[in-house]
């Protein structure tokens, strides 16, 4: 089968391949991948900021499909279901953190598309209790964008809790951003998403998706915009999915003091300068945000099965398997919101 493969450290050292077809077994399912969406974890791979722990592997791991094959163990998922699936392949299932279902934390996790290889070919394989059956009501397209709505829903509504009454701000229009201030916004918070000047058709496009104030910090007072909403206190929540250090900076002493700060974006570097002035007196609780869990992806599904979340609006470009180079190009571009990856016509 065709797939896409990262095959050494460093900038690219990525290609098209041929591989054998993998065998669903024992409680394995295989899943012929209709769209595959492009991570901004996938670019960072690509450009070699990310060392993998293991290599050569097939990235992907935001997919949906449809199951053609199960193991003898397989009880719930059949062939002909329409499908997505969480990201974790293998866990130990003895630690603490297993035991409480924080699989994004098991110390000896292995993830679709990092440690095993991922959707971004003609067919995957995960365990059963990865994969989730997709109501009717969300199609394939929309499917392929769970996981990163499923890594949203546990940054807002699993390690925070968002109130109807909150001031939410919300740092980077990206396709993070945009989903994660969907979410927010689906708990009936107020919110206000602020980008750069590039970043003028994400902003507008949240506008038209619900969100309350959209702000240009180059062109407008972020501060100033803040405190106008916030009766000079400052945001209750802040999330910053740019992973930029100078959003992290500028955000910090936005948060109402006892507020909270939740990092989701992910920095290039590890060690960064942070304002940590900020955080100590106005007592701001900084909250790290890895990833998603089991529970997630119910609240995740059933957000888009009630059309909380306007994921196809986000997709503006899909590009086919044999173009996924393209399709990568065009995200480090800046010039797509959301662009898929289309492996087989289903």
């Amino acid at each position: 089968m065709k797939a896409v493969m990262k095959h050494e450290v460093g900038y690219d050292n990525m290609s098209l391949v041929d591989i054998p077809e993998p065998k669903a077994i024992d409680d394995l399912v295989k899943i012929k991948v209709a769209y595959t969406g492009i991570c901004g974890s996938d670019i960072h791979t690509f450009k070699g900021e990310y060392s993998n722990p293991t290599l050569p592997v097939v990235l992907g791991h935001e997919f949906s499909g449809v199951v053609v094959e199960v193991g003898k163990d397989v009880k719930h998922v059949k062939v002909g279901d329409r499908v997505t699936s969480q990201t974790t392949f293998e866990i130990c299932g003895e630690c603490d953190y297993c035991k409480e279902k924080d699989y994004n934390l098991c110390s000896y996790r292995k993830g679709l598309g990092t440690q095993v290889n991922g959707s971004l070919a003609e067919y995957v394989i995960s365990r059963e209790k990865s994969v989730h059956v997709l109501p009717k009501e969300i199609s394939l397209k929309a499917a392929a964008l769970s996981e990163p709505l499923a890594c949203c829903v546990h940054a807002a509504l699993e390690k925070t809790t968002v109130r109807k009454e909150d001031k939410v701000l919300i740092f980077g229009p990206g396709p993070i951003g945009l989903l994660l201030a969907q979410v927010v916004k689906s708990q009936g918070a107020f919110v206000i998403l602020t980008g750069i000047t590039k970043d003028k058709p994400r902003l507008q496009l949240a506008k038209s998706m619900g969100i309350d104030v959209v702000v240009d910090s180059q062109q407008e007072n972020l501060e100033e915009m803040v405190f106008k909403h916030t009766n000079g206190y400052g945001a209750d929540k802040v999330f910053d999915c740019s992973g930029a250090v100078p959003a992290l900076n500028q955000g910090l002493p936005l948060v109402r003091k006892k507020g909270t700060f939740v990092q989701v974006g992910l920095f290039a570097e590890k060690i960064n300068p942070q304002n940590q002035d900020a955080i100590i007196q106005r007592e701001i609780s900084y909250i790290g945000c890895r990833s998603q869990k089991p529970s997630s992806w119910k609240i995740a599904l059933e957000l888009l099965k009630n059309n909380k979340i306007h994921v196809e609006k986000m997709i503006t470009k899909i590009v086919p398997l044999e173009k996924w180079r393209t399709g990568f190009e065009s995200v480090m571009q800046g010039n797509e919101i959301k662009v898929l990856v289309q492996s087989n016509e289903i």
